[in-house]
């Protein structure tokens, strides 16, 4: 069961990461941002203070958004905590700048370097969300339980 658990987490984290980057990915950037995010406030959690970044989407009907990138929710899931539930995680003292993406989990990725042999397996659509999904995938860890968290930034920008 503690591994099922494990797995289960994994598999959830790994949706939620997919979910996050289907919002302006069309231009090729990280969830359609600009270029050159602003530092948002610090949060205080119960295992340490943590500082994002005020992301602007390419959109004129999304407000811009404070993210918080690769916040750990567990200890990394290595050694001995390996297939095993997810153990709270450490505290950390000062302020955690959490501005980019963690690793994540380790998964077998779609070959789609062949377009044709691709499509042939699924609908063009699913093809060009994949090309834009995969560079996102490739920095895989069994040390990838964090979450990224979007809020309404704070304030006028």
């Amino acid at each position: 069961m503690a591994a099922h658990s494990y797995l289960y987490v994994s598999v959830c984290v790994s949706w939620v990461l997919v979910l996050v980057f289907q919002i302006g990915m069309a231009r090729g950037e990280p969830a359609g941002e600009t270029r050159v995010p602003l530092t948002s406030r610090t949060v205080r959690t119960k295992y340490g203070d943590v500082s994002g970044v005020i992301v602007t989407l390419d959109s004129k009907h999304l407000e811009p958004v404070e993210a918080f990138r690769g916040i750990p929710y567990a200890s990394p899931p290595l050694g001995r905590l390996r297939f095993m539930p997810p153990v709270t995680g450490a505290l950390w003292s000062g302020i955690k700048v959490a501005d980019k993406f963690s690793p994540v989990c380790p998964q077998r990725l779609p070959d789609i370097s062949n377009e044709t042999a691709a499509l042939k397996r699924m609908p063009k659509g699913r093809l060009e969300y994949l090309k834009r999904l995969l560079p996102y995938l490739q920095n895989q860890s069994e040390d990838c339980l964090y979450l990224n968290i979007y809020a309404p930034a704070q304030g006028k920008l």
